[in-house]
């Protein structure tokens, strides 16, 4: 009996061991799983009182045994955040993300115990109370998503003091009050921020200004702020976006930079706001307000309601007689005539239409050394515009379109890019679908008929490395291009990187390849398959897309000749002209000591053939050349115009002198295509295919569907 009493005691014991062993941070993670009702997807379940340490447990992340992070997303969780040993006894925790869950109840205090906190992640779940001034004891908080919860009471003004926060959401809460003093100030290093569906009040901080690191959207629609816009908002960088739409501002809009060249559809909902771009004139006389809508470029859908324009009778007038009246409304009838009598003359006399008409329908009369412009009148074609699409329907260019004019008014948008040719904005619709919508301007000249005619014609082209244009819209305020949205940025970005990139991963030979390969078989489609036998005429790796498997797709084809139909581009020829000094400046000198000039640098012009500064009429071969351009690019790594010592001179010229000086392959190759080395001979075939494409003599450079079969016949696995 003796020995089966201590071999249980013994067992106890080891048992006793085994649960001791679990170390504090074990229990307060333990503490937490407690506080969570049900856990459906077992997301929990591996986590036992009997590991020595909980950094083998599901959603837990140790650096030297040490938690981490804390990372349960979207697994149904639903319990609350426990106040006493839960997670703010994890003192080294860095990110905690809890975000789509069940969660009810308040933010406990303990958890800002936690003081290196970096995340705190917990949008889209149930969570009620107010936001904890201990929150400003985070120093190190980088990023705060509060959204999709029921948060209330004021923003505690502590929050100032976390310096380093780069993305602040709040969104979607019934928080109130004024935003705290310093706001702008101390902030500065917001990247992103949403205050959107809340009820914040009293005016918009005019430091906010201040916040120059700012990127997207910056977001305070939907809340209660009065008062007027402040002008310091301009001071934002250009491409942020301010949505200030549905709260109760007031006066007029200031013009001055990210203020500047706005949609209505930024601050409508707000009544006593006036001004351009709204319709209400800053007057006693100003129209109502205008309908919804969220996207940053799509006009209001409804015209604004008119006044009453009835003045009323004035009492001077009541006390004039009656021969008084009957004066007025004689000499009133005798002006009409007289008007109408000169109207007449200038239409039959000055202005003889039945003459003859210009190629856009206007009368001329021929006479002296040449045309005389005349100003003679018919019906406006904005007229018949707005009948056809008096609704602001988005016409669809694609069977598979299934989404309308509301979705796109619902949708997120964030700016992707500004250029001389409209913004180009990323458009997330409800159902996940993704969009890149480019707006291509407001007013300009209204001829719809031939806007029509060449956006359908484009979107008929269908090839897997040409970008698809989806849908169009066209209303008198703003012109709308609607495109597949690819997921990889832009080739330049992919050869060079960007200024503030993180990391950077350079692409291996056989990724260039390829891609060269598909430009070329797209090009191909464009040149000779399509209806109209194409020309690109503004090719460059900022126009190439990446997809998700790195396949390229050409873009913004057409652009140009759609913006300059819509009024709101100037041409690519002037363009050209504008550049034609900058290259004749550039001088040859040796190529030692070669430094790529600074990205921002406008280098558009030098993807164009020299023959395109003295010819108006684009040509297959200026695409050839372009794409030329392209190749040099993507073998030497770098950008087309080169330092060499105190001078410029463009890539072509540059290689053309190496050639010249039979440099070695390793001096003109782009370093990161070192390990490379094996496939020196394609390198050196495709840098032949590329000097004969920026031949200076357009008949000696090969068509396109040449250069493809060349680069197809490449022994090398582009796949």
């Amino acid at each position: 009996m003796f020995p089966f009493v201590l071999f249980v005691l013994l067992l106890l014991c080891n048992s006793y061991g085994l649960v001791g062993s679990l170390n504090d941070e074990g229990y307060a993670l333990l503490s937490f799983k407690q506080s969570i009702k049900e856990d459906p997807e077992g997301s929990m379940s591996n986590w036992n009182s009997s590991d020595e340490s909980p950094c083998s447990w599901n959603g837990i992340t140790c650096k030297e045994l040490i938690v981490i992070s804390v990372s349960i997303p979207k697994k149904k969780l639903y319990g609350f955040l426990s106040s006493t040993h839960g997670l703010g006894a994890l003192s080294q925790l860095r990110h905690l993300n809890l975000r789509n869950n069940k969660l009810f109840g308040t933010l406990p205090v303990e958890l800002f115990q936690a003081q290196g906190l970096q995340s705190l992640v917990l949008y889209g779940n149930s969570l009620s109370g107010s936001v904890p001034t201990e929150i400003g004891k985070l120093k190190y908080l980088q990023t705060l998503d509060l959204s999709q919860n029921f948060f209330n009471g004021s923003l505690p003004s502590s929050i100032i003091q976390c310096k380093r926060l780069k993305a602040l959401d709040l969104s979607q809460n019934n928080l109130t009050g004024s935003l705290p003093d310093g706001f702008g100030t101390s902030l500065v290093s917001l990247e992103k921020l949403d205050l959107s569906f809340n009820k914040f009040k009293g005016s918009i901080p005019s430091d906010m200004g201040n916040l120059s690191s700012l990127q997207g959207t910056v977001d305070l629609s939907h809340n209660l702020f009065s008062g007027s816009i402040p002008a310091s908002l301009g001071n934002l960088p250009e491409k942020v976006y301010i949505d200030l739409t549905y709260n109760d501002l007031s006066g007029p809009i200031p013009q001055n930079g990210a203020l500047m060249n706005r949609g209505p559809t930024a601050f409508i909902g707000n009544p006593g706001l006036c001004g351009p771009p709204l319709k209400n004139l800053c007057s006693s006389d100003t129209f109502g307000a205008t309908s919804p809508s969220s996207i940053p470029f799509l006009p209001d859908n409804n015209p604004p309601g008119n006044p009453d324009d009835n003045p009323g009778k004035s009492g001077k007038a009541r006390g004039l007689s009656k021969s008084s009246l009957i004066a007025i409304v004689v000499s009133d009838v005798i002006g009409i005539c007289l008007v109408g009598l000169l109207f007449s003359y200038c239409y039959t006399r000055v202005c003889p239409c039945s003459k003859g008409k210009d190629e856009n329908g206007y009368g001329f009369e021929k006479g002296g050394k040449g045309r005389r412009e005349c100003l003679c009148f018919r019906k406006d074609e904005s007229e018949t515009l707005s009948e056809n699409i008096e609704q602001y329907d988005l016409v669809p260019l694609d069977t598979q379109v299934a989404f309308d004019l509301d979705e796109l008014l619902k949708a997120s948008a964030f700016v992707l890019g500004k250029s001389g040719i409209g913004i180009v904005y990323k458009v997330v619709l409800e159902d996940g679908l993704t969009l890149a919508v480019r707006r291509l301007g407001e007013g300009g000249s209204q001829r719809f008929k031939e806007f029509q005619t060449e956006v359908e014609a484009i979107g008929k082209l269908r090839h897997p490395n040409v970008v698809t244009l989806r849908a169009y819209y066209w209303s008198v305020d703003e012109k709308l291009l609607i495109y597949d949205y690819i997921p990889n940025g832009n080739l330049a970005t992919a050869i060079h990187g960007k200024p503030g990139m993180v990391s950077f991963t350079p692409l291996s030979w056989s990724v260039r390849l390829k891609i060269m390969k598909g430009i070329a078989k797209g090009m191909v489609y464009l040149h000779e398959f399509s209806p109209k036998k194409y020309v690109h005429g503004d090719l460059k790796p900022n126009n190439i897309l990446l997809g998700q498997n790195m396949e390229p797709h050409i873009s913004d084809f057409g652009l140009g000749r759609l913006a300059n139909i819509a009024g709101g581009s100037p041409t690519l020829q002037s363009s050209r002209m504008a550049t034609e000094k900058s290259q004749e400046r550039q001088q040859k000198s040796a190529p030692s000591e070669v430094n790529t000039v600074s990205s921002s640098t406008n280098l558009g012009f030098c993807y164009q053939a020299p023959e395109a500064l003295k010819v108006v009429k684009p040509s297959q071969k200026w695409d050839i050349y372009s794409y030329g351009v392209i190749l040099l690019e993507m073998i030497t790594g770098r950008l087309p115009i080169v330092q060499v010592g105190t001078s410029e001179m463009d890539l072509v010229q540059w290689i053309q002198l190496c050639i010249e000086e039979k440099k070695p392959l390793s001096d003109v190759l782009d370093p990161y295509l070192a390990e490379d080395a094996d496939q020196e001979e394609e390198i050196i075939a495709v840098l032949k295919i590329a000097i004969a494409c920026v031949h200076s003599s357009p008949d000696r450079r090969p068509a396109m569907r040449h250069v493809y079969d060349a680069l197809d016949r490449l022994a090398i696995a582009t796949d």
